[in-house]
């Protein structure tokens, strides 16, 4: 059987009616696509499953990491609350301790305010339209694509980082996929590719190609179905595509904790909002403008301000910490003898170290208490 696909005008300079190059090939790219899928998709725990709530967890998570290290999560998250109401009940630390190590920790708390608002404002039932999900904190258009094509099949098409790549590839696309004309394309472009197609195989079928077939590096070209019309494989540009605007330029900081442990108690502090880790728990800090050696007086005279004369105090490691934005490189100090006014710096406590323990973190301070704190 011939079928016709229409790539975008992008694709052909030469297109008489409309800028619309018609080319004839013995399979349409969406069903190559799905063939590809159904022999080839990952058994994945959220596959199968129509319950938006279920889909809800599992997107958010994926958005932060692999599907490899989210797994994890997803598994720990649905254990703990296997309905949007035991999320909703759950208390914010709890939602953050299990968060730990995904980063971008307001996800999480966006996540806690979305299960309590479907509770409180549709009685408990996650909805699973793309207009109402939408409106729910934390989900924009791609979350609720997913979510709505997923559980009840709704023809909304999801253009995430790995539909961005198939599309700028097969088609040629050169709109940088960051800027308002290159998002405002694609997803113009995916909703047509999917208008004829069931939404749910569809959606998965793409995005499952572009995380295991057509990858960022190294992508399997020798044996993609697609590789006799794809029009990066054809015009050497697999390294090229998809364009994408330069970053934002990155911060570097640098963050000197000072661990302080008496009788079973330690040092502690909860992050405000208005900077990396709000609400998370770490050790006091003192923060510069650069690397500083222990020896700096005017560093030792602000330790000193801090935790009084008498104190001792030795380098036990130094990290680096990388965010999206931000490079943190931290520096931990064990510190003895050391005063603190707790009167005046309202900020620290010292708490049980199980207690503290128990707390949420950011994953440098978890990853410390793992490895010095017994």
């Amino acid at each position: 059987m011939i079928y016709l696909y229409r790539p975008p005008s992008s694709y052909c300079n030469f297109c008489l009616f409309k800028r619309i190059c018609c080319t004839f090939v013995t399979m349409s790219f969406q069903s190559e696509i799905v063939a590809w899928y159904l022999k080839n998709k990952r058994d994945l725990p959220w596959r199968g499953i129509t319950d938006p709530y279920v889909i809800w967890l599992s997107e958010i998570i994926l958005q932060q990491t692999r599907v490899e290290q989210g797994m994890p999560y997803f598994l720990k998250f649905l254990e703990n609350f296997p309905h949007v109401r035991d999320f909703a009940n759950a208390p914010e630390e709890r939602v953050l301790k299990l968060w730990q190590g995904l980063g971008y920790y307001s996800r999480g708390r966006n996540m806690l305010h979305t299960a309590r608002h479907v509770v409180s404002n549709y009685g408990g039932i996650f909805p699973s339209s793309y207009n109402e999900l939408v409106k729910l904190k934390g989900i924009g258009n791609y979350t609720a694509a997913a979510i709505s094509s997923f559980s009840s099949n709704e023809s909304r098409a999801v253009v995430d980082g790995n539909v961005y790549r198939v599309l700028a590839r097969y088609f040629g696309i050169e709109e940088p996929i960051n800027s308002n004309a290159g998002i405002k394309q694609f997803a113009n472009l995916a909703q047509e590719l999917i208008a004829d197609q069931q939404p749910s195989i569809y959606n998965q079928a793409i995005m499952e190609f572009g995380a295991l077939q057509c990858k960022p590096k190294s992508p399997n070209c020798g044996v993609c179905p697609l590789q006799t019309t794809c029009y990066a494989y054809k015009n050497n540009k697999i390294d090229q595509l998809p364009i994408k605007l330069k970053k934002v330029k990155i911060r570097k900081r640098w963050f000197n904790y000072f661990v302080g442990i008496t009788d079973g108690e330690i040092l502690a502090k909860q992050r405000q909002p208005g900077d990396v880790w709000q609400h998370l728990y770490d050790f006091p800090l003192i923060e510069t403008q650069e690397e500083t050696p222990i020896v700096n007086a005017e560093f030792l005279l602000e330790i000193e301000k801090l935790f009084g004369k008498g104190l001792e105090l030795r380098v036990l490691e130094s990290r680096k910490h990388v965010l999206t934005h931000q490079i943190i490189y931290v520096q931990f100090f064990a510190i003895d003898n050391y005063i603190v006014n707790f009167n005046q710096h309202t900020d620290i406590k010292s708490v049980k170290i199980e207690a503290f323990k128990q707390l949420p973190h950011p994953k440098i301070i978890g990853d410390f208490i793992e490895k010095h704190i017994d």
